[in-house]
């Protein structure tokens, strides 16, 4: 089965079921019954290709080829392409290749949405979305569902944020979700902040978050998204002990010189092994590298039902 760009997106719009596969995935890796080595890259002078091979039991085995690159129509962006093979667990067979790009984008949304309603606070009414770029769309698309619906987060505000006015402005009417007038503005008083961009260098500030925020933060290939005040007061979690305990491009670059006692892995929380936020006024932050096993997940998921519709050779 070959699903393309328009096939892979399509394949991953139940969101249950997405988060439920994630969920799934996640508790493997902090139990230790997922193998996903740490993934590698490959550096040009102008960007890198990484390989992010993983087995979850129950899922599936499956392998990502992926390149960052910068965008040249798209100053200060990048470009993430290639491919996810995925096979079958029992005996080797490839089942199918999938377009590495909505795929990344989607499950990197999905588990940045699932982290928010496992530590976010649950009154929460403000969520402010920094980027403007295919990885912020994701998570605005994830959210508008969210605030739609009769759970966490239902009636919410959405306010988006970035660098550039205009590009801002085209996001907030896309999902109908208001423009703010910086950074800064959508972060005071947001409730959650959720940090989707290609920055090198810091684009939250501690002193912008108030007492009980959550910060995620999925960006930051490059260099640190979150600046040092906010690591150094906030509760951390992560997908894998190796966002502390690996150097960049596997590890993040926030958490380089933490202590590896101070991160919890999400999937303990999601487990019921670890309770997560501890009070209102805690600070919490999930700074998600990436990983194999929600690669994994997301594939498994795709490929079910794409074969539910049909195969597309």
């Amino acid at each position: 089965m070959v699903l393309d760009e328009a096939r892979t997106g399509a394949a991953l719009t139940d969101a249950d079921t997405l988060g439920a596969a994630l969920t799934r995935a996640l508790i493997a890796v902090a139990r230790g019954e997922a193998s996903t080595p740490p993934r590698i890259a490959a550096r040009t002078p102008h960007g890198l290709l990484g390989a992010m091979p993983g087995h979850v039991p129950g899922l599936g085995l499956a392998a990502k080829l992926i390149t960052v690159f910068p965008d040249p129509e798209r100053p200060g962006r990048s470009s993430h392409r290639g491919l996810v093979a995925h096979f079958d667990e029992r005996d080797g067979r490839l089942l199918a290749i999938l377009d590495a790009e909505p795929l990344t984008a989607v499950r990197t949304a999905a588990t940045a949405t699932l982290a928010l309603r496992t530590l976010a606070r649950t009154d929460t009414r403000r969520i402010a979305v920094i980027g403007t770029g295919a990885q912020a769309a994701a998570q605005l698309a994830q959210l508008v569902s969210l605030t739609r619906g009769s759970g966490f987060g239902a009636g919410a505000e959405l306010v988006v944020a970035g660098r550039t006015p205009a590009q801002v402005a085209a996001v907030a009417q896309r999902f109908g979700v208001r423009a703010a007038p910086s950074v800064e503005a959508a972060v005071r008083g947001a409730d959650a902040v959720l940090c989707c961009t290609g920055a090198d260098r810091p684009v939250v500030r501690r002193e912008w978050l108030a007492p009980g925020t959550h910060v995620g933060s999925v960006g930051g290939s490059e260099g640190p998204e979150l600046d040092s005040g906010t690591i150094r007061d906030a509760a951390l979690f992560a997908e894998w002990s190796g966002a502390v305990a690996e150097a960049p491009p596997a590890g993040a670059h926030e958490l380089q010189g933490v202590s590896a006692e101070r991160v919890t892995q999400l999937g303990s929380v999601l487990a019921g092994d670890h309770p997560g936020r501890r009070d209102e006024a805690e600070l919490t932050v999930f700074k998600s590298t990436g990983h194999a096993a929600l690669d994994v997940a997301a594939a498994a998921v795709a490929y079910a039902s794409a074969a539910c519709g049909g195969r597309t050779e």
